[in-house]
């Protein structure tokens, strides 16, 4: 009924195309073997916010470097858990063997969504993670400038 209302979609040569609703420009993010990953984008209603697209752009290419640090972020994360596991406090997740490094983590780390949005004055990206050894919640790890600034324990995709 209101459709005359919304912003037209926003095509990106690299994102392909972007629509807008709830407060972002949405779209799709292809990473790891080619999976469809839920993208966010800042901007106002008029287009997307040109910075935020340039660092979604780059996600797919950066991901590899960023990886040792998220990886050893999530290590840290979980070693808790890890730890009640070993001592029979948990029990261990379906299917998931024990991890002695963070290398070995990347196979269980899932993205639930990619953002690109800014946070306390800055413009970050945020990949959310799901891992099996914390199943109740969804991390953030928060890039700014290609460094992890945080992980953050339980984030709600935009």
């Amino acid at each position: 009924m209101w459709n005359f209302l919304k912003p037209p979609p926003y095509n990106d040569p690299s994102l392909g195309v972007l629509v807008r609703a709830r407060g972002h420009w949405r779209g799709t993010l292809y990473l790891r073997q080619a999976l469809p990953v839920p993208l966010a984008v800042a901007g106002p209603r008029s287009a997307p916010d040109a910075r935020a697209l340039a660092l979604a752009r780059d996600v797919p290419i950066a991901l590899s470097a960023w990886r040792p640090a998220i990886e050893s972020a999530v290590l840290a994360h979980i070693a808790p858990y890890v730890e009640a596991i070993a001592d029979g406090d948990l029990p261990a997740p379906r299917g998931v063997r024990s991890v002695a490094s963070a290398g070995e983590l990347w196979p269980f780390i899932t993205f639930t969504h990619v953002a690109a949005v800014p946070l306390d004055g800055r413009l970050v990206v945020e990949l959310g993670l799901t891992i099996p050894w914390d199943e109740e919640h969804t991390l953030g790890a928060r890039l700014h400038e290609g460094r992890l600034i945080e992980l953050c324990g339980s984030v709600l995709r935009p």
